[in-house]
């Protein structure tokens, strides 16, 4: 059996942890800083698990510049329950502003009088709009949906409507329909399961030279912490641990105070009966959260351990903080993808160039080494080029798992191959797979 030191995993999720980081954690489970208790046995309000949290946080702002008017949670149920979060915290915040101002409006404190008319302005104004490039964005789209109806869910652009119904561009910012006064704006940097990854801030959603724009919130599950990013050109940005800060258990909102009491006071449960709008779970709700400083509910401050000490590690490897990392993401990612590019007679990148993601790189496999044999069954059924796809990515995957490189298949929904490049893969691994790469299609 292979050991640790073998092993170059390319998963997706859970993904690969930093040895040395995963030894402190270990002695960290059975005793935590000589007290006789492992970090999973302490209490979640203690002073240790304050401690423990106030530093990942610090952390974190110092590795991505954070400012100093946003604020860090760590939550639980992941990037899919964000999805929920998201529209029931700033719908919330935007039902609380036009409260206000129709109370300013009508120039009275009459509740009956204030909510009829709010129940009219959110019958022909509220929006909150859905730029869709990929599964997961597909995803938080259907999950708002599900929560308010389509009446109040715009979707300003669908990659597939210009890819042959498939993910893998993203359409020109010149086709975008975005709402007027929309409550907020999706997307998704980094689709996962489709590779595709914005190159950059999206320029139609760039604030004024006066403040004012969009309020744009951004899922980063996959390539938070690998690149710098404009963290002020955000209201939301938020993240599961599990693919390049931590282990699976938490999630991270970073989220502008002004979204936050005392500015922005969350409508009351009563309210939006009235106004038939969702009702959200208390743990969903940032002010909540915020305002106990994480530990609203029960947090699993041993994954928060695990994410600070990722952070420390990044901080003392790279003294230029996150420039340094994207240094690294960029040349592993240039070593594969210029590997594939040697053979496209062998290999198909799935996304457009001008969309590559540098975390998640999709291909297939379309033809067959000559030293694998086909069946007739495998000859007869989808063949590209000169060999049955699914017979030579299963050719691909086992010999690649013979040389130690694993976690390469690509998800279940769209198949092929994925070499998930996030931040623990070594620049040795990625030379690792571009070599096999290589040698696969020359073989």
């Amino acid at each position: 059996m292979p050991s640790r030191a073998d092993i170059t995993y390319f998963g997706a999720g859970p993904a690969y942890l930093p040895t040395d980081v995963l030894e402190l954690a270990s002695q960290a489970l059975l005793d935590y800083n000589g007290t006789g208790l492992g970090i999973a046995e302490h209490s979640h309000r203690s002073e240790l698990a304050s401690n423990i949290i106030k530093e990942a946080k610090e952390d974190l702002a110092t590795y991505l510049d954070i400012p100093s008017d946003y604020e860090t949670i760590f939550m639980q149920a992941g990037g899919t329950g964000e999805f929920a979060a998201s529209v029931y915290n700033l719908v919330g915040a935007w039902v609380a502003r036009q409260y206000a101002a129709i109370a300013k409006e009508l120039g009275t404190e009459d509740e009956s009088a204030i909510v009829d008319a709010l129940r009219k302005r959110v019958e022909s104004d509220l929006k909150v709009d859905y730029i869709i490039t990929g599964s997961w964005s597909l995803k938080a789209y259907q999950e708002a949906v599900r929560l308010l109806g389509p009446e109040y869910v715009n979707i300003v652009t669908d990659a597939r409507t210009v890819n042959g119904g498939k993910f893998g561009k993203i359409p020109d910012q010149s086709t975008w329909k975005l709402s007027k006064d929309a409550a907020f704006v999706y997307y998704c940097d980094n689709e996962t399961v489709d590779g595709v990854e914005f190159p950059e801030f999206p320029a139609v959603l760039a604030p004024k030279e006066d403040g004012t724009g969009p309020i744009v919130v951004s899922d980063m599950s996959s390539n938070i912490l690998s690149r710098r990013i404009p963290v002020s050109n955000y209201s939301l940005i938020f993240f599961g641990a599990q693919k390049n800060l931590g282990s699976t258990g938490v999630a991270v909102a970073i989220l502008k105070k002004s979204f936050l009491p005392p500015s922005v006071v969350q409508p009351g449960a009563p309210l939006l009966r009235k106004l038939g709008l969702p009702i959200p779970p208390i743990i969903f709700q940032y002010e909540i959260i915020a305002k106990n400083n994480s530990l609203y509910n029960t947090l699993s401050i041993f994954d928060v351990y695990i994410a600070g000490q990722v952070l420390k590690k990044l901080l003392r490897t790279y003294s230029n903080k996150v420039d340094g990392q994207q240094a690294v993401a960029e040349n592993k990612a240039e070593l594969i993808y210029s590997a594939l590019e040697a053979h496209p007679e062998v290999y198909r990148i799935v996304p457009d160039k001008s969309v590559r993601s540098k975390m998640n790189i999709c291909f297939r496999v379309t033809k067959v080494s000559i030293s694998t044999p086909f069946t007739d069954e495998t000859n007869n059924a989808n063949s590209e080029k000169n060999g049955n796809v699914d017979e030579a990515e299963k050719a691909f995957l086992k010999e690649a798992t013979a040389l130690h490189l694993t976690g390469l298949k690509g998800h279940r929904s769209v198949g092929g191959i994925r070499a998930s490049n996030y931040n623990s893969v070594p620049l040795e691994g990625a030379e690792k797979l571009a070599k096999f790469i290589d040698e696969f299609a020359k073989a």
